[in-house]
């Protein structure tokens, strides 16, 4: 019976080991195929980047800093995008708060901006935008990770709401630059800047309890749920 009882621990334990292998395996290729698909993660940034900000205007090295890519790895994929017609270059004046010394003020620069023009402009923006979707899957994996998330949505710039304060509403226990780090791995997959609000549960509760302003505007708008453990009408 010993012998018996132990050959079945090992094969539960192989089993577990092959399937959690093999889930790892299918995240690492669906993380993957939209690399896959248009050649590099620089690319994929940048065009996610692109394409949902289309009336903005970016120059290089504001979008080193954005996507968190090298140099010359931006200038490759400009042109590679403005080859094929996806982006434009236009002129700028580099932003006031870009401005270190008197010579950049009179300084013009070369900007790069989506080219709504483009034949494919509105299929590549849907493809970006469900793409995202296995990049909110990651950021829940990756909080839950850090800390114990017990609710989590999106709002605001994620469901074309400016009004609202907040981006992201995280309710839990996580240590704040783990969370930090998360959310700033977020932005650069996304491209895009977020504005967050955390709370542990016991200030979650101590809100409530004195209807926040804040905190119930934020539960009332439009949102799109990662995380719900807390049986709260979302």
């Amino acid at each position: 019976m010993p012998i018996k009882k132990t050959t079945v621990k090992t094969r539960k334990g192989t089993k577990a080991t092959a399937t959690k292998k093999k889930t790892s395996e299918k995240k690492e290729q669906s993380d993957q195929s939209i690399e896959q698909l248009f050649g590099s993660k620089t690319r994929v940034r940048m065009l996610r980047l692109f394409l949902d900000n289309p009336d903005r205007a970016f120059y290089v090295r504001e979008l080193t800093r954005r996507i968190d890519s090298q140099l010359n790895s931006v200038r490759r994929e400009l042109n590679n995008l403005i080859g094929i017609g996806i982006l434009q270059e236009v002129e700028g004046t580099i932003l006031k708060e870009e401005k270190k010394t008197p010579k950049a003020r009179s300084t013009k620069k070369k900007y790069y901006q989506a080219n709504v023009d483009f034949p494919f402009f509105e299929e590549l923006r849907s493809i970006m935008k469900k793409s995202a979707i296995l990049m909110n899957k990651d950021f829940v994996r990756e909080v839950n990770k850090k800390g114990k998330i017990k609710l989590l949505f999106l709002t605001g710039a994620f469901v074309d709401n400016d009004r609202t304060e907040s981006d992201m509403l995280i309710i839990g226990n996580i240590k704040p630059d783990a969370l930090r780090k998360a959310v700033q791995n977020f932005e650069k997959e996304i491209g895009k800047e977020i504005n967050y609000t955390s709370m542990p549960i016991d200030e979650y509760q101590y809100r409530m309890e004195v209807k926040d302003r804040f905190l119930l505007s934020l539960l009332k708008t439009e949102k799109v749920v990662l995380i719900n453990e807390m049986d709260i009408a979302v």
